[in-house]
């Protein structure tokens, strides 16, 4: 397949002489409620998210679409919490990375606190990739992919996004 990067890139000018500027007004948005993934096993969700990763646990609660189902909530920092379903007699197939889907999600934590969870990941034996000395992508129990972040919120390698 042939790409023409010099047309991704003139694209990519297009939308940013259309969409970036000083004058940029204030997002419509509180905040990231929460991102709501699915859970095979809650005991072990909780023990990989609590205690590996050190997201404290916040409520867990009866999914109100689907009796029988768990609601569960992990903080995530600065207001932001990440959740889970798990949806019990669905017989629901594997995670599965497609176009479209969830690629992966990206948790900003301290730099100090990112030396010290990939030190709990390898000692848990848990497989991951380390990418520039800031990211560090593995996957959960369920297959989705994570990326633990050491630069700050608003911030990627350096650039500031927000």
């Amino acid at each position: 397949m042939d790409i023409d990067y010099a047309a991704i890139e003139a694209e990519r000018e297009r939308i940013r002489g259309r969409y970036l500027s000083e004058r940029r007004g204030p997002s419509s948005a509180r905040g990231l409620h929460h991102f709501a993934l699915i859970s095979s096993d809650v005991g072990r969700t909780i023990r990989f998210y609590d205690e590996l990763l050190e997201f404290p646990l916040t409520e867990i609660f009866e999914n109100r679409d689907y009796r029988g189902s768990n609601h569960f909530f992990f903080d995530i920092g600065n207001g932001n919490l990440l959740a889970f379903f798990d949806l019990p007699g669905l017989d629901l197939e594997p995670y599965k990375e497609v176009l479209g889907g969830l690629h992966h999600i990206a948790i900003s934590v301290e730099p100090s606190t990112w030396e010290r969870l990939r030190g709990r990941l390898d000692a848990a034996g848990v497989p991951y990739q380390e990418e520039g000395g800031t990211s560090i992508y593995f996957r959960d129990p369920d297959g989705a992919r994570l990326e633990l972040l050491a630069d700050p919120l608003g911030e990627m390698y350096g650039t500031r996004v927000l």
